[in-house]
């Protein structure tokens, strides 16, 4: 007898909006007393969840994590994965809330319906549900996110990231950089073999392919966070050094406005600090030694009566130069006689004029810097064109202490700098992962693709060496995968698709 009555709830579902009602608060309520009609009533209250009336709508969703239990949690769980997709802001509320309280109930048989649809569902629900995971798994509690619920993560992670676009790339790393099992020293290792991995360090490197080169550096983003004393980059940075280096001038980028060979100079120079013990470092240091001539010029020659003859001043690029010497500084570390034992003394002398010539240049932008900003003060120093005065004065001031290193008899490779662009940390004992490296400031935890901490200044100073101006600055915004989905890091066709409830 109950059991036609709740089979007549269930056919309220075709009835008119008020038994609609009735039934969607009424099918949950009884639903565990009729475990055989288990099947007919989630596909009522499905009807339901896709009623025209969006307060039938609101009310069958709210209900959904009362059918969450035993077996039918998983497929509840894709269900609500694929209502991610409503554009009713009041119904993808529901939605989430949903999800967080069955997650509650059963973190694992949750994740499975989430990644179900990530790996086979649509678009928009692929989006929505990594979206989900990207923003919501840091809330919830340890005692649901143990450490069987984040090795779970792990491995479905990896079947996703076989196939993935830049963007969703950029959001798994956020969501496993966040587990607290990978905030071990093998757990971050376990994260840049990752990114190796994705980055496809294997691969002949093309620079006139733009995905190519756009991949590489979205990776390498993605990594530099992860290095420190005992997590080491000399993968990515020999990578760099071998395949990367020899073809800056070539590189292509889809980012509009990005100077990509600054930024790839960058990039270097942050992992540079955190390169264990290289295979080929004579020969990468020699690569390094060499791109690094390409930007310190000869003095331009003069003629008998002192005056310049007609030879143009070199232009002193700042900001490249700054990356490529702190590179070379921190691998020289690790040859110290490689200036003076595996150059002849003829390059020496040579290398020895360059580094005396861009010290001049040097000097009289230091000090046009310091007069710029002579006297200024809190506000004053807030204002667009000092700070980037700020930022080429600690530019120069790099250069400069690296110069006067590799000036002694022998070069030494003793000078800590920070790079112009990271934060000066100071030493603090809670701050474990910054005090392991003296020669530069950790990388932030946060792997962020964001332009706050991606803001870059480039200096371009005047050319000539005692010209009167201060030079022309220029802002550099580093760009990341924009526009369309799938570009370069496989399209994801083949995958089904609309999974039916």
């Amino acid at each position: 007898q109950h059991k036609d009555a709740y089979q007549a709830i269930l056919d309220g579902v075709k009835g008119d909006a008020k038994e609609k009602r009735l039934a969607a608060q009424f099918i949950p309520k009884f639903f565990k007393h009729f475990p055989e009609l288990a099947d007919s009533a989630i596909n009522a209250q499905l009807d339901l969840c896709e009623d025209e009336d969006v307060s039938i709508r609101r009310q069958a969703i709210k209900e959904l994590p009362q059918f969450a239990t035993g077996d039918n949690l998983p497929r509840v769980a894709d269900i609500l994965t694929q209502l991610l997709q409503s554009d009713d802001s009041a119904e993808f509320n529901l939605v989430n809330n949903a999800l967080l309280s069955i997650f509650k109930m059963d973190a694992k048989g949750t994740l499975g319906g989430l990644f179900s649809q990530i790996l086979q569902g649509e678009d928009i629900v692929r989006e929505r549900a990594i979206k989900f995971l990207s923003t919501k798994l840091k809330t919830l509690p340890e005692e649901v996110m143990t450490k069987e619920v984040e090795e779970f993560i792990l491995t479905e992670s990896k079947k996703v990231l076989e196939d993935v676009t830049g963007e969703e790339f950029v959001l798994f790393m956020k969501i496993l950089s966040g587990l607290k099992s990978l905030q071990t020293v093998s757990g971050r290792q376990q994260l840049v073999e990752l990114v190796a991995e994705q980055a496809d360090l294997e691969q002949t490197f093309n620079p006139s392919d733009p995905d190519c080169v756009d991949r590489l550096l979205q990776c390498t983003r993605q990594a530099v966070p992860l290095f420190s004393k005992n997590v080491h980059s000399t993968k990515f940075v020999t990578y760099f050094c071998e395949h990367v280096l020899p073809n800056l001038s070539a590189l292509t980028t889809p980012v509009e406005g990005l100077d990509i060979q600054l930024e790839v100079l960058k990039l270097l120079a942050e992992m540079s600090s955190f390169c264990g013990d290289m295979e080929k470092l004579e020969s990468n240091l020699k690569k390094l030694f060499d791109k690094l001539l390409e930007y310190m010029p000869l003095p331009p020659e003069e003629a008998e009566n002192g005056e310049n003859a007609g030879n143009e001043e070199p232009k002193l690029q700042f900001s490249y130069v700054e990356c490529l010497l702190y590179s070379f500084h921190q691998l020289g570390r690790k040859l110290p006689d490689f200036l003076t034992a595996k150059l002849n003394a003829e390059k020496l002398k040579d290398f020895k004029i360059r580094l005396q010539y861009f010290a001049r240049g040097l000097q009289v932008y230091i000090r046009q810097l310091r007069l710029a900003l002579q006297g200024k003060t809190g506000e004053a120093l807030k204002t667009e064109e000092n700070k980037i005065k700020v930022v080429a004065l600690k530019i120069t001031n790099n250069i400069n202490v690296l110069i006067k290193d590799l000036f002694h008899i022998p070069p030494s490779y003793k000078s800590t700098v920070t790079l112009s662009w990271k934060p000066v940390q100071k030493a603090d004992a809670s701050q474990k992962r910054a005090s392991e490296d003296t020669t530069s400031s950790s990388p932030p935890k946060k792997a962020s693709a964001g332009p706050k901490r991606d803001a870059r200044q480039i200096y371009n100073p005047p050319s000539g060496k005692y010209s009167s101006n201060l030079g022309s600055f220029s802002y550099e915004q580093r760009g990341g995968f924009r526009g369309g989905r799938g570009r370069g890091w496989g399209g994801r066709g083949n995958r089904s698709r609309g999974r039916i409830y």
